[in-house]
C-alpha cells in the first residue's frame, strides 16, 4: 500500500491532523479501488477486517453487475452493501434492498437506436441489464471479452428485444470514444432518462431516478449514518451524484476532470493505491 497522503484542492478545507469518525466507505471499482491492473489490492483484505471490527461498513459501488462484485468480495463479502449497476440495485447479503427497474419498451428503443448505430457503422454493442442476468445479441469474441469483465452472469441470445426480465439498464459498450460517438446519438433518451457515461468506452441508460448518489442517500437514510459520517472515492461522470452525498469526498488523481472539480479533496490515483492510503490516514490508521 502506498504511504502517499491526499492533496487537497486549492479550495478545498484542509485534512484534519486527528481520525475522523467514518461509519461508511463508499468506493468506485475501476479507475478507483483497482489498481492499474483491474485488480483489488491485496492490502484491502486485512484493511476490510479492520473496518468491521470498528463498526464501519465498506460498500462498492460500481456499474458492474451485482453478481460480479459479490464474486469479487466472495470472500469477505457478508455484511457488505453491494450498489451495482450504477445505483439501480442495491443488495446486501443477498437480500435486495432497493431497485430502480427500467420500463421494457423503453430498453427496446434503446436497443433499436445501438442497432441503427452498429448499421452506420458505429463499434458498438448493447448489454441489456437484468436482476437474473445480462443479454448481448452481439456475440463477436472482442466484444464478449469485454462485456465479461463486468458481467460475470452474461447471456447470449437472439434478439434482446424478446428478453424476459427485471431490466435495470442498458449499457453500450463502444470501442470508439464514447462521450464522441454513442453518447450524442442517446440525447433523446436524455429528456426522459439518464444517460451518463462511466468509463472512456461505456454509456448507461436509466431511470431519471436512479445513480449512485441517490442509492447512497437512501442508504444512509436506512442506517442512520450522516454525509459527514461517509467517506466517498470516485473516478468517473458516473460518481458525481455520489460525490455530493458525503462530506468526505475524493477523486482520484486521474479522474475525469468533472470529478476533480465536483469532489471536496483529491486521493492519490488507484495506481497508486490511493483509496486505501487515504482510508487509513483519515481513520488513523498505519500505512505500508
Amino acid at each position: 500500500m502506498s504511504s502517499t497522503t491526499p492533496t487537497c484542492l486549492p479550495t478545498s478545507p484542509e485534512l484534519p491532523g486527528e481520525p475522523v469518525d467514518i461509519r461508511l466507505v463508499v468506493t468506485d471499482m475501476d479507475g478507483t479501488l483497482l489498481d492499474g491492473a483491474g485488480r483489488i489490492p491485496e492490502d484491502l483484505w486485512p484493511l476490510l477486517a479492520e473496518l468491521r471490527r470498528r463498526g464501519v461498513l465498506f460498500s462498492p459501488a460500481s456499474g458492474r453487475q451485482y453478481a460480479t462484485l459479490a464474486r469479487q468480495f466472495a470472500d469477505a463479502g457478508d455484511g457488505m452493501v453491494f450498489v451495482a449497476e450504477n445505483g439501480t440495485y442495491v443488495v446486501r447479503d443477498g437480500v435486495e434492498l432497493g431497485s430502480d427497474p427500467l420500463d421494457a419498451a423503453v430498453a427496446a428503443r434503446v436497443i433499436g437506436r445501438t442497432r441503427l448505430l452498429a448499421a452506420e457503422g458505429v463499434d458498438v454493442g448493447a448489454v441489456l441489464c437484468g436482476k437474473e442476468s445480462a443479454y448481448v445479441e452481439r456475440a463477436d469474441e472482442a466484444f464478449v471479452t469485454e462485456v465479461k469483465r463486468y458481467y460475470a452472469l452474461l447471456r447470449i441470445v437472439d434478439d434482446l428485444t424478446a428478453v424476459e426480465d427485471e431490466f435495470l439498464k442498458v449499457a453500450l459498450y463502444d470501442f470508439g470514444p464514447v462521450e464522441r460517438t454513442t453518447a450524442p446519438a442517446l440525447a433523446p433518451f436524455a429528456k426522459s432518462h439518464q444517460v451518463v457515461v462511466s468509463g472512456e468506452h461505456w454509456v448507461d441508460i436509466m431511470n431519471a431516478t436512479a445513480n449512485k448518489g441517490a442509492a447512497l442517500r437512501r442508504l444512509q437514510r436506512e442506517l442512520g449514518i450522516t454525509p459527514a459520517q461517509t467517506l466517498v472515492f470516485g473516478d468517473y461522470l458516473n460518481d458525481l451524484e455520489m460525490l455530493d452525498a458525503a462530506e468526505w469526498s475524493f477523486a482520484m488523481a486521474n479522474a475525469h476532470p468533472d470529478v476533480l472539480r465536483r469532489a471536496r479533496y483529491v486521493a492519490p490515483p488507484n495506481t497508486e493505491y490511493g483509496v486505501l492510503s487515504t482510508i487509513s490516514r483519515l481513520m488513523g490508521l498505519p500505512t505500508r
